[in-house]
């Protein structure tokens, strides 16, 4: 599967499914508290089955506000 990660710039790398969302972010490396997975314009959960043939983008959470 093709992994996007813009966490913060843009990276890509390729991993053999299948894969749970949860078990690709351990694989990477990374905290799955500080991202958001998504394939297409899905939203991902934790759980969710990833195959060879998809195409997914890690995004970097940002958080903010007024202060």
């Amino acid at each position: 599967m093709k992994v996007v990660l813009r966490t913060p710039q843009k990276e890509t790398r390729q991993l053999e499914g299948p894969l749970t969302v949860a078990e690709m972010l351990k694989e990477l490396g990374i905290d799955p508290e500080g991202v958001i997975v998504a394939r297409g314009s899905d939203l991902l959960t934790p759980d969710a089955r990833l195959d060879d043939a998809d195409e997914v983008e890690v995004i970097q959470a940002i958080s903010g506000g007024a202060g």
